[in-house]
C-alpha cells in the first residue's frame, strides 16, 4: 500500500464522516437557516475531502487525476457558499424569519437593513 492509498483513504473517511454529521444536522437543526449553515458547512469539507480522496487514490495511474480533483475542489469552495447565501436570502424575502429566543429586539440585524432599503425605495 502505497502512501498515496493511506492518504485518499484518510480523505476519504474524513469526508465520509462530515458528510453524514451534515446530514445529522440538516435533519436536527430547528430553522432553515440553521440547516443551511450545517449542511453547507459540512457537505462543503466532506465534498472536498472525498473529491481529493479519489484525486489521491488515483494519481498513481494518471497525474491528471489530481489536477481535475483541485480544480473541482475550488469550484466547491465558491459555490457552495454562495449559493447557501442565495437560499437564506430568499427565504428572508419570503418572510421565513430565523428562530430567535433572545429578548433582544436588536438581534436581527438584516431587519434594519431591509427596512432601510424600503424607505429609499419609498422616497
Amino acid at each position: 500500500m502505497s502512501i498515496f492509498e493511506i492518504i485518499g483513504a484518510v480523505f476519504l473517511l474524513i469526508g465520509s464522516i462530515f458528510l453524514f454529521l451534515g446530514g445529522l444536522g440538516i435533519f436536527r437543526m430547528p430553522d432553515v437557516y440553521n440547516r443551511l449553515q450545517a449542511g453547507t458547512k459540512a457537505t462543503t469539507l466532506g465534498g472536498m475531502s472525498l473529491i481529493l480522496g479519489v484525486g489521491f487514490l488515483m494519481v498513481e495511474t494518471n497525474w491528471a487525476w489530481m489536477v481535475k480533483a483541485i480544480i473541482i475542489v475550488i469550484f466547491i469552495a465558491f459555490s457552495n457558499p454562495i449559493s447557501s447565501h442565495a437560499l437564506a436570502r430568499a427565504m428572508y424575502k419570503r418572510k421565513r424569519y430565523p428562530i430567535i429566543t433572545s429578548k433582544d429586539e436588536n438581534m436581527d440585524a438584516y431587519r434594519e437593513v431591509n427596512e432601510n432599503e424600503k424607505k429609499e425605495e419609498d422616497a
